[in-house]
């Protein structure tokens, strides 16, 4: 996960977490039955439950599609470099190829000059 996704997510957390601190304070200090207001902060706790797991899930699958295409222009990437790398390898042992021919060529007729 980037350093951009973990402050997003710090501040995700650190925002449910004081809606629901300043839900249940609201609801401790207001003039009603205790039964009321329980059963109020049982039904926000559910809510924000099931906010902070949609968020998660939000979350989860944008961090799995940066991951695929990370992936994905690596492997690109990879490709092209190793596509790159074959063929500066093909044209450069075609060169030694000719030019050691050449070579031995010269070495022959310098040897047959000799033997003269």
């Amino acid at each position: 996960m980037s350093r951009k996704e973990k402050n997003t997510a710090g501040i995700l957390a650190g925002l449910l977490a004081g809606a629901a601190a300043g839900v249940i304070l609201g609801m401790l200090y207001a003039p009603e039955e205790g039964k009321e207001t329980r059963k109020k902060i049982k039904n926000k706790a559910n809510d924000l439950k099931d906010q902070a797991k949609d968020k998660y899930g939000e979350v989860s699958e944008k961090v799995k599609d940066q991951y695929g295409n990370i992936s994905s222009t690596f492997k690109e990437t990879a490709s092209s470099v190793a596509h790159t790398v074959k063929d500066g390898y093909d044209k450069y042992k075609d060169q030694i190829v000719s030019k050691t021919a050449d070579v031995v060529k010269d070495v022959e007729a310098e040897l047959n000059d000799l033997k003269k």
